[in-house]
């Protein structure tokens, strides 16, 4: 399965920022199971590469599965031993970005300017976190698809709800990185499930 494959089925990449390698199956069991099919852990959870290496080994072939908070190129490198395929950041460093795409991998650098947007696509990136979305708008991603190369794809992260998932998508939006809404250390497996399956159906709807 490659990203496109799976943000086909479902735009949302779920973040488990806080998820422990005891749990990180199990949770990431309940999103594949709502439609789910992208999963990050961000380095500044509890031993993320260790659940990370879980998660590639036990959704091989069925959902993608990365870093987020990928701050440097150590980062990258320790990340795709483990078994990652995405390598997310809340930053635009082109060492990083650079480093993902030598590795095999695919970034996606945070951006909030179009000259951050244009120097992580010089870098190599096909994929742009607008982040965080939750203090932009929909125009924003408007106004930079007007400019960008066609195939790059830009993902808002950050205040994503159900409510407004049809107006980011109509502005141009390829999917969304949402974190808390979906897990959050202490949500039961039903919650998350609840909250999981509620966001699916959303982006359904909003997809027509």
């Amino acid at each position: 399965m490659t990203l496109e494959d799976a943000l086909e089925v479902c735009g949302i990449v779920a973040i488990l920022r806080g998820v422990t390698p005891d749990e990180v199956v199990a949770v990431s069991q309940t999103l594949y199971d709502a439609g789910i099919r992208v999963v990050e852990v961000p380095l500044n959870s509890p031993e993320p590469f260790a659940s990370i290496e879980k998660l590639s080994i036990a959704f091989a072939d069925k959902m993608i599965v990365g870093a987020g908070t990928v701050l440097t190129v150590q980062d990258v490198n320790v990340l795709k031993a483990h078994g990652g395929q995405i390598s997310v950041s809340p930053d635009c460093n082109e060492a990083t970005i650079s480093r993902a795409i030598e590795l095999g991998m695919i970034p996606l650098p945070g951006v909030f300017t179009p000259t951050e947007a244009f120097a992580a696509i010089r870098a190599g990136a096909k994929h742009l976190k607008l982040f965080p979305a939750e203090v932009a708008s929909p125009a924003t991603i408007k106004a930079w698809k007007a400019v960008l190369p066609k195939h790059v794809k830009i993902y808002a992260v950050g205040g994503v709800t159900p409510e407004n998932m049809s107006d980011w998508l109509a502005a141009g939006a390829s999917g969304f990185g949402i974190g808390s809404s979906i897990y959050k250390q202490g949500l039961s497996m039903a919650k998350i499930s609840e909250s999981a399956h509620s966001l699916v159906s959303a982006w359904k709807r909003a997809k027509g």
